[in-house]
């Protein structure tokens, strides 16, 4: 079917924010003390919520993953934000997208400001008619919250969500898309595997952003 709105997630999906994201985890570890990760458990943080992660990987309280987190901003929102590159061929899918009548929302997990600073840096903010995120507060990071939250502001009604599409690439765009009643797709160029993916309820999977374009305007394999 060809979906009337699509909802994408930013890191992973839009983005290969992997480098910044990595970059501040290592100089957050190094500021409190912590030994390095190797890059492959570095790279798991990238889509979940930050502050949980900490948690779960070092066993801190929530007052430390607080803290962990403000380390981690203190590099980020200077340099780590900008150790970013938009994925080939996503201009053309957003680009597709949006001469067809799509409506393009986004729902990140990352804190809303900076994926607004992102989106306007690196010039794909225009196809956006809503960028939805996290607060800065440490509110709204679970996946479901944010979903909510931008098809909320957006009213998209519950009749209009069987005509709309989650697509990220890990298990909690998945798991927050089958929560709020829409369709999920996964993307495999990102950090999550298709395991992962398929795992958290994925129901099709696109191995480029092309693919996607595809599968969001209803277009079968020739």
């Amino acid at each position: 079917m060809k979906y009337k709105t699509a909802i994408f997630d930013l890191d992973g999906t839009i983005t290969d924010s992997g480098p910044g994201i990595m970059n501040s985890i290592r100089y957050a570890l190094k500021k409190r003390g912590l030994p390095e990760l190797p890059e492959e458990e570095l790279r798991r943080f990238i889509g979940p919520p930050l502050k949980e992660r900490f948690q779960a990987v070092f066993g801190l309280t929530e007052e430390e993953s607080v803290q962990m987190t403000a380390d981690y901003r203190g590099y980020y929102g200077e340099k780590g934000i900008f150790e970013n590159s938009v994925y080939e061929g996503v201009p053309e899918m957003l680009e597709r997208l949006r001469a067809s009548g799509v409506r393009i929302l986004m729902a990140t997990a990352k804190p809303e400001y900076y994926a607004r600073i992102i989106a306007g840096h690196f010039d794909f903010a225009k196809y956006f008619e809503f960028i939805g995120g996290s607060c800065m507060d440490g509110r709204r990071t679970d996946k479901h919250e944010v979903i909510e939250y931008v098809l909320e502001t957006c009213s998209v009604s519950h009749e209009d969500r069987e005509s709309t599409v989650m697509i990220g690439d890990r298990s909690n765009d998945m798991t927050g898309a089958g929560k709020s009643g829409i369709h999920s797709l996964g993307v495999l160029y990102g950090y999550g595997s298709r395991e992962e993916l398929e795992g958290a309820g994925a129901q099709a999977l696109a191995e480029t952003p092309g693919k996607a374009a595809d599968l969001i305007l209803g277009i079968k394999e020739s």
